[in-house]
């Protein structure tokens, strides 16, 4: 049976729920692990913000590894629900935010709130053409701390520009059919 856990720091080992249904592709422990380890294994504080965020495995690993806060968005209820659950199971509800919305809204909203992350991942569903658009938005948007990250899952066969805005992609991780673009500023 396929399931998915934290992989490291103060969760580690701790079993996530999976989002019932088909439109979720969940990022599996093996590229988790991948990704981390050059991500940096742990971190001193900084936020998360987890667009399209699915199961929310990926700001929660973030969360577990030393991140200070994060937050998750997803515009379907079902998604935000079993995020809510494993925010509950990871005994992290103090430290997010969630909301139930469209992904570039949440960005202006940010905006305006002056936050600044330190990692921004963003997996959009690989048919709809969310990717550009969104890291568009995030580039304008002047969400990215100067040291941060924009970690863009998306399908090995899509092939997003070098520079979008002021983000720079420095890294390609592919793992079969997904590809994993760093971008920096």
């Amino acid at each position: 049976m396929f399931f998915m856990r934290i992989i490291a720091g103060m969760a580690k080992g701790t079993r996530l729920k999976m989002v019932s249904g088909t439109h979720v592709r969940p990022t599996a422990d093996r590229v988790k692990e991948s990704l981390f380890s050059v991500l940096g294994p742990f971190f001193e504080g900084g936020w998360a913000l987890d667009l399209f965020a699915g199961t929310g495995a990926l700001g929660l690993e973030a969360l577990s590894r030393g991140m200070e806060r994060a937050i998750f968005v997803d515009q379907s209820r079902t998604s935000l629900e079993t995020v809510r659950s494993n925010v509950k199971a990871c005994k992290m509800e103090d430290r997010v935010e969630l909301y139930c919305k469209d992904a570039r809204a949440v960005l202006k909203m940010l905006k305006q709130r002056e936050l600044r992350f330190q990692l921004i991942f963003l997996d959009p569903p690989y048919q709809k053409s969310l990717l550009l658009p969104v890291l568009k938005s995030i580039a304008t948007s002047d969400l990215l701390s100067e040291d941060g990250t924009v970690v863009a899952e998306h399908a090995s066969r899509e092939h997003p520009p070098e520079t979008v805005g002021s983000l720079r992609s420095y890294r390609q991780l592919t793992y079969g059919d997904t590809t994993i673009t760093l971008y920096g500023t």
